[in-house]
């Protein structure tokens, strides 16, 4: 195993859109949302034991989810795991991450990704994400990982690429584009040249720090100031003073967008990024007449159909005559929800909020 191989695992998000389950203080990624026996970090952990040694992974999460991820990924030392005063969007955790292991390797490869992903061929993306991580070191380039769309998603960003090739798989980037309406989704998936953005970025450490150089100045001098303090005893409290600087910008905007060697690697390994109850509904088993139950042992459904239910497994559940529902209950909190209106679960939280305070959030 390539010793200059390392992972980042954004792992910092609150993921609203599975409230009541995800919460503010125990979030999606913490949680086994599709019933496997292992939470969706664990399972993003152990996919990146396959591609670089243990000691090489991180973990950048806001300071409150520390000992989360402490008890669910217990081979990590505390230096592995890299805290958040704030929510700054994807750039800052990406420098944080990046300047970090540039500091303690020069020669690094890093593959960055979300810690929330549900990946079904396994095999498939780790021989991606090797094949990236070479292709970024030997060429010097800013490596992205598209899926090849199945549908026209309104849901995801999408990245159109030229017929310029490096390894004859990946492809010069030509544009990005944030989730578009149906009409427009529909244009891409026809155009043939349209991936889904990933959200999974592969490059060396001297490239990206770079990049930041050149596109994010401001945050590149923040975190090439730390440099003396990495990996000390004086490394939390000095970021964490600096993170109150930074902008809140995405990787993708900040510099992604704008750089001009960004290549993308067409990709297929059973990729969602579980951003909604459709996408678990998806995934998950279902009844002959739609329905997927998780768990399953004491909900009884009658004259119901294409339900996504998530109840706790000692509650015993009886529905009748519900189709196309949402059904979910935890933390004493239980939401009947149109399946077709899913996308309101942002603004119920911002409402329950308002009304009740953040006991229920």
């Amino acid at each position: 195993m390539n010793k200059n191989y390392y992972a980042i695992i954004m792992a910092g998000g609150i993921g609203s859109r599975f409230w009541p389950i995800s919460r503010t203080s125990h979030p999606k990624q913490f949680i086994d949302i599709l019933g496997t026996g292992k939470t969706l970090i664990q399972n993003t952990y152990e996919r990146f034991l396959k591609v670089c040694p243990k000691e090489n992974i991180y973990v950048v999460t806001n300071e409150s989810y520390t000992k989360l991820v402490k008890t669910q990924l217990p081979d990590m030392e505390d230096q592995q795991i890299l805290t958040e005063p704030v929510m700054r969007n994807t750039a800052p955790c990406v420098a944080y991450g990046c300047f970090k292991i540039e500091s303690l390797n020069p020669d690094a490869a890093i593959v960055v990704a979300p810690s929330d992903q549900q990946i079904l061929d396994e095999d498939a993306f780790v021989t991606a994400i090797i094949k990236s991580l070479e292709t970024a070191t030997a060429n010097n380039c800013l490596v992205t990982l598209g899926i090849k769309p199945s549908r026209p998603d309104t849901g995801y960003g999408y990245i159109q690429y030229t017929d310029n090739t490096i390894n004859s798989d990946f492809h010069k980037v030509k544009t990005f584009t944030e989730k578009p309406t149906l009409d427009i989704a529909k244009t891409f998936i026809q155009s043939g040249d349209f991936l889904w953005n990933a959200g999974i970025f592969v490059w060396s450490a001297k490239e990206i720090v770079k990049a930041f150089d050149t596109f994010l100045p401001e945050m590149h001098e923040i975190f090439a100031d730390a440099r003396p303090v990495y990996n000390t005893d004086d490394e939390k409290a000095h970021i964490h003073k600096a993170y109150q600087q930074c902008v809140n910008i995405s990787i993708d905007y900040g510099i992604m967008e704008k750089a001009n060697n960004v290549y993308v690697l067409p990709s297929e390994f059973g990729w969602s990024d579980l951003g909604t109850w459709a996408s678990i509904y998806d995934l998950a088993e279902k009844d002959y007449v739609g329905n997927a139950v998780i768990p399953s042992e004491k909900v009884i459904m009658y004259d119901s159909s294409n339900c996504m239910v998530n109840v706790p497994g000692e509650k015993l559940v009886i529905l009748k005559g519900l189709h196309d529902f949402i059904v979910v209950e935890s933390n004493n909190t239980l939401m009947i929800c149109p399946r077709s209106e899913e996308q309101n679960v942002k603004q119920i939280v911002a409402d329950v909020k308002s009304k009740f305070g953040a006991k229920y959030i």
